[in-house]
């Protein structure tokens, strides 16, 4: 029964990948591994424009591919293209350990050793290794079909070293592969570069790219990330037309959810102007029963009111949304707003205003000069002074100075100083809590 269940998703499989398949799907075992391939490459395209229940027809064909590698006979792979097939495979998601087995049975030489290397380099996680060897080779095969994988990998492997170069490869791999999987990575994977490598020019050019493509993969959350970033870091009058011709090729609901991630960002920034015209849009795109979307634009237009004039304002905006509308990242960040209101509006303690007296004010001077209060004691630049070095670089009258204002502490500063910190400590505690979220 599971046999036949198998041979039944390969038919439908191959007749999706085209009609020469059909003749051969009764015997899966006989498909020669190109022939697999084909399908496979079908079923990823077709999850990045917007099929995503292939997703169970690719980990199927993932599995058959590699059982008919490892059980063809050597001479399969005289043949070109089912060593094509096994590279390709390799890096679509296959088993590694495949690909080394069939280098290691390989006596005629029908593996590029170059190729193998390189990729055994890469899915080890060590793709700084092959960059040299792999980018000798890769012109040979520029226009062949192992090509635009070996660009992408290529990409990865010099994106952290090198981000133009990386970029480069990206290109060749999209541009030689357009409507794919490759194509859709490359794209996304060069926002990012774009993005960290101070490029908007790029960056947009790759993102209108992408919208105008893939907004229905299954990945497109993570181009929505990258593009907020890229938005958030090169918002101004000349790009604002990009971001509204980009996010014309979304529908209202994603619109509204990229606006409210650059609101969110450019509130934590304090960009205010920013953060306000997002947030206004996004409540412009909800409707009348989006109560969740139109609470998050007004927490965080309201977060860049709380360092204003308008802060009372602002305080009191953010305090009536009803907790239930918000996630706990976003419960949060309000209450760390509502702590720095607080302490802003807070009338200082008149005690605490009074001048210090020079002696506390010497201590201090001495104090960071020795070093005795300051860093960890363990730089990495030299070892640190022992106390009898101290004591003998300081002057006599610099001891008696320190020791007379340890004895004459005020209370009333100290207690002011203990309430700041704890203060202090608490919206850190509030702001890490919402970034581990």
């Amino acid at each position: 029964m599971l046999k036949a269940l198998r041979t039944l998703l390969l038919c439908a499989c191959a007749s999706m990948a085209g009609p020469g398949l059909v003749a051969h799907a009764g015997e899966p075992e006989d498909l020669p591994p190109y022939k697999m391939l084909r399908s496979l490459q079908y079923i990823q395209d077709a999850i990045v424009l917007g099929d995503h229940s292939a997703s169970e027809m690719q980990r199927f064909m993932l599995a058959a591919i590699d059982k008919r590698l490892r059980e063809s006979d050597p001479a399969v792979f005289d043949d070109p293209r089912n060593v094509d097939a096994a590279f390709i495979y390799a890096m679509s998601g296959g088993n590694p350990e495949t690909l080394s087995y069939l280098a290691n049975q390989d006596i005629s030489g029908n593996f590029d050793s170059r190729v193998i290397d390189a990729l055994s380099h890469y899915l080890a996680g060590k793709g700084g290794l092959m960059v040299e060897n792999l980018a000798k080779a890769i012109p040979e095969y520029r226009t062949s079909r192992v090509g635009p994988y070996l660009y992408l990998v290529l990409g990865n492997a010099t994106a952290q070293q090198s981000p133009t170069k990386s970029l480069q490869y990206y290109d060749w791999a999209r541009l030689t592969a357009p409507g794919t999987n490759i194509e859709e990575a490359a794209l996304r994977r060069s926002i990012a570069l774009a993005t960290r490598g101070a490029m908007p020019e790029k960056g947009f050019r790759y993102s209108l790219s992408y919208a105008r493509r893939f907004l229905t993969s299954p990945y497109a959350s993570q181009f929505a990330d990258v593009f907020v970033e890229l938005a958030v870091a090169n918002y101004n009058e000349q790009t604002e037309a990009k971001i509204q011709e980009i996010l014309g090729f979304m529908d209202k609901p994603r619109q509204r959810e990229v606006y409210l991630r650059i609101a969110r960002r450019a509130a934590i920034g304090g960009m205010q102007e920013l953060a306000t015209l997002a947030s206004g849009r996004a409540q412009d795109l909800s409707d009348v029963t989006d109560a969740g979307p139109k609470a998050l634009a007004s927490l965080y237009s309201g977060l860049v009111g709380v360092p204003s004039k308008g802060i009372l304002e602002a305080v009191k905006d953010i305090s009536s949304i009803p907790d239930a509308e918000l996630s706990p990242r976003d419960r949060a960040l309000r209450q760390a707003a509502k702590v720095i209101a607080e302490e802003v509006l807070r009338a200082p303690d008149p005690n605490s205003l009074t001048q210090a007296s020079v002696s506390n004010v010497n201590s201090e001077i001495i104090m960071g000069e020795s070093g005795a209060d300051t860093g960890s004691g363990e730089s990495p630049f030299a070892a640190p002074a022992s106390d009898a070095a101290l004591n003998a670089a300081q002057p006599a009258t610099a001891q008696q100075q320190v020791s007379s204002a340890e004895s004459q502490a005020d209370p009333v500063h100290d207690a002011f100083l203990s309430t700041g910190r704890s203060k202090l400590d608490e919206i850190d505690s509030l702001l890490k809590g919402e970034d581990e979220q």
